[in-house]
């Protein structure tokens, strides 16, 4: 059989990054946006509607209740539908869900509205990990590329915090500043939905802006991955989700996103317990952790795609995140808190591109869709404990030492059996 023509590697990475990884970049900052403005809307609502920290705490959890039970089925309809009209319904449909945020008055309003938003938002990085980047990218490429496209993770905090902290003292029309911080920061979503199936195409061959060449090297390139994973074995989508490597991915995932989540939705309140800050000075301060975990998932990525080793790149950030948490539960003076904080920023947000790319280098299709679902749905079952138990234990001891300490063994666990994966 003749071998389509290769294309121009540079001109064929400067297109699919501005194709496919450019618009997942931003679903994927608004998604943040929405989903983690709660804990920005937390220091003037919480008083406000009289929210104590085990409402707050179990209200910011429920979210992911909603985000498990329709997380695998959205990977799968994605993958034998199609990702980008997915996507778009993702989009819309949490921002309009988001946008209702600023209309709660009670705790059941504040919890259904959360659980409604994690049930909209269901599925959106299964889709983008397993359904889009694999029909686009090698296996060797993605630690690099998902690295890349969750960059706008810690981005999006950076630019969340300070937007959240001037939002917060802004108000119009008889809405305090957290109603307004929800509806300003749901529009893009709502917006986007109706942009991205215009902007990314669901596979090669039907990319205008590839030469035949590129379209043909990228589907023979696709269709050779999967050939060569069933020859070695063939999952099925049952196989995939009781397979004894995934399980050991969800449980390292479950006691991983704990922490992240846990120390992503207190974050702001223990700066301003720590120090005293202002919401607006908080909002900025945020940028400097946020920062260097943009930096540090940009390092792990690049060297894990140098290298071709994903098990020591996805442990070391999980361990330095747990140092960091220790630091900022042990620590009760502001600077030492802050070190840890940032300490912390790097580790939980490290390993993202690199952990990523694991679940596809021994699946694909179908199984591989259901899998990531499932392994980012235990991951969000850690979101819902990780944020409620922080709530409960600073009620119950008036600080957030234990809760901090209990957030970093978890990663430290996560980081050990991280190491015990197989090599692939």
């Amino acid at each position: 059989m003749n071998e389509a023509p290769r294309p121009e590697r540079s001109r064929l990475d400067q297109q699919r990054l501005l194709w496919i990884i450019l618009p997942l970049f931003i679903g994927s900052i608004l998604a943040y946006l929405d989903r983690v403005n709660i804990a920005y809307a937390a220091l003037t609502m919480n008083p406000q509607l009289g929210f104590g920290a085990a409402v707050y705490g179990l209200g910011a959890g429920v979210f992911f209740a909603g985000y498990v039970l329709c997380e695998i089925p959205g990977a799968l309809i994605a993958e034998r539908w199609s990702p980008r009209l997915w996507l778009a319904r993702i989009l819309i449909t949490w921002g309009l869900v988001s946008a209702a945020m600023a209309f709660i008055r009670t705790p059941w309003q504040f919890y259904l509205a959360r659980f409604l938003l994690g049930a909209a938002e269901a599925s959106f990085y299964p889709v983008a990990y397993a359904s889009v980047i694999p029909r686009w990218y090698a296996p060797a490429e993605r630690p690099r590329v998902i690295a890349l496209m969750l960059t706008s993770l810690p981005l999006s905090a950076i630019i969340g915090g300070p937007l959240a902290g001037w939002l917060l003292s802004v108000e119009a029309a008889g809405l305090k500043g957290w109603q307004i911080l929800f509806l300003v920061e749901a529009i893009p979503a709502v917006a986007f939905g109706f942009i991205l199936p215009a902007w990314l195409p669901d596979r090669p061959s039907e990319a205008r802006w590839l030469s035949a060449a590129e379209r043909a090297t990228l589907e023979q390139q696709r269709a050779q991955e999967i050939e060569n994973l069933h020859r070695v074995r063939r999952y099925s989508v049952l196989q995939a989700l009781t397979d004894r490597e995934v399980l050991k991915l969800c449980l390292i995932y479950f006691l991983w996103i704990t922490g992240f989540w846990g120390f992503n939705y207190w974050m702001p309140t223990e700066l301003r317990e720590l120090s005293g800050w202002s919401t607006l000075q908080i909002g900025w301060i945020s940028v400097l952790p946020m920062g260097l975990a943009l930096a540090g998932m940009l390092w792990v990525g690049r060297s894990a795609t140098r290298t071709g080793e994903r098990r020591w790149h996805g442990a070391i950030p999980l361990f330095l995140g747990a140092v960091g948490l220790a630091i900022g539960a042990l620590s009760r003076d502001p600077l030492f808190g802050l070190i840890g904080l940032c300490a912390a920023g790097v580790g939980v947000y490290g390993a993202f591109g690199v952990w990523w790319s694991y679940p596809t280098s021994f699946l694909a299709g179908p199984a591989a869709a259901g899998a990531v679902g499932l392994i980012n749905s235990c991951g969000n079952l850690g979101g819902g404990v990780g944020p409620p138990l922080t709530g409960f234990v600073k009620e119950a001891t008036g600080s957030f030492q234990w809760a901090y300490v209990a957030l970093s063994a978890c990663l430290a666990l996560a980081g050990l059996l991280m190491l015990s994966l197989r090599r692939r």
